[in-house]
């Protein structure tokens, strides 16, 4: 499986790195890339009297790219806050399955919520949202095992609680 990473509006480095270099780990047949490409926030995804951008909006972009670059997954990363109707926020969408997905960093960040930087857990739930959603695109839906990578993130806490790696039901479902 070819797996893209696309910065979406402008990403620090680092993150994105990170999720190249690990998303082998829970996808060992997957090689990764980083597109240079940046893609651009389409100006309709953003809504102002909730201040955040609606997700199924950018889905496509990302989604035209790994038709462009004829790529199996296209990952967009953006740092702007999600979010879909009826949620109040979003880490990410997917098409599930397809071949598009997108994680938000906006949330990720320890300082967002008030704690003391650290970096390595920022990185550790922008690889977790980032393999979720890829999960998605391979056609797996929420598992229902709080400590599966494929577990709904209501909050940041189900994010940390969850491990990088699907559970055996999860796996089974992969292959």
């Amino acid at each position: 499986m070819k797996v893209a990473i696309v910065r979406v509006g402008s990403v620090e480095d680092k993150p994105i790195a990170h999720i190249e270099a690990n998303l082998p780990k829970a996808f060992p047949n997957a090689t990764c890339t980083i597109i240079d490409e940046i893609l651009s926030i389409p100006k309709v995804a953003y809504n102002a009297l909730r201040r955040q951008y609606h997700s199924s909006s950018i889905l496509p972009e990302v989604r035209a790219l790994a038709v462009k670059y004829d790529i199996d997954k296209a990952l967009g990363v953006t740092e702007v806050d999600l979010y879909v109707p009826r949620l109040n926020f979003v880490f990410g969408e997917a098409e599930c399955p397809g071949r598009a997905a997108l994680i938000s960093l906006f949330r990720l960040k320890p300082e967002f919520y008030g704690w003391p930087s650290d970096e390595a857990l920022f990185l550790e739930r922008a690889l977790k949202e980032a393999v979720h959603e890829l999960g998605h695109t391979l056609g797996l839906g929420h598992c229902l095992n709080p400590t599966c990578i494929m577990f709904f993130s209501n909050s940041i806490i189900d994010t940390d609680n969850k491990r990088l790696s699907f559970c055996k039901r999860c796996r089974i479902l992969l292959t």
